[in-house]
Order: structure tokens, then C-alpha cells, then sequence
């Protein structure tokens, strides 16, 4: 089995994974075997890209709510 010849991982395949989450978790599934390297780098953007919209709206809520309460509601 010829493993990690061209294996380099690649910051853009963590863009990738970060604008398209979807796609990053996928190319990690079918890659971690032949390519981990590049499989990790486009989990690890698919797992930012979640983490930053999780953040995101946890942010909003919060914001949302003080509002809220401020307002009298």
C-alpha cells in the first residue's frame, strides 16, 4: 500500500472543511486511511467551522436574552 506520497496535509483543504463542513467531515471519513494527514487537516476545518457557529449563536442568545431582560419582557 503506497501511504503518504502525496500526503502534505495542505492548509486549504482545512478551508475547505471550514467553509463547507460538510465536505471536510466527509473528505476525513473517505481520507484518514490514505491520507491522514490531509483527512485531519480538513476535519479539524469542518470542527473549527462548527465550533464557531456554535459560539456564534450561544453569543446571540446571550445578547438577545440580556435585551430581554433589560427591556421589561
Amino acid at each position: 500500500m503506497e501511504n503518504n506520497l502525496e500526503d502534505k496535509g495542505g492548509f486549504l483543504w482545512g478551508l475547505l472543511g471550514c467553509c463547507i463542513p460538510i465536505a471536510g467531515l466527509i473528505l476525513f471519513l473517505i481520507w484518514k486511511d490514505q491520507k491522514p494527514k490531509t483527512a485531519k487537516a480538513a476535519g479539524i476545518g469542518a470542527l473549527v467551522s462548527v465550533g464557531l457557529s456554535v459560539a456564534y449563536y450561544i453569543i446571540v442568545v446571550v445578547i438577545i436574552g440580556a435585551a430581554g431582560i433589560a427591556g421589561g419582557l
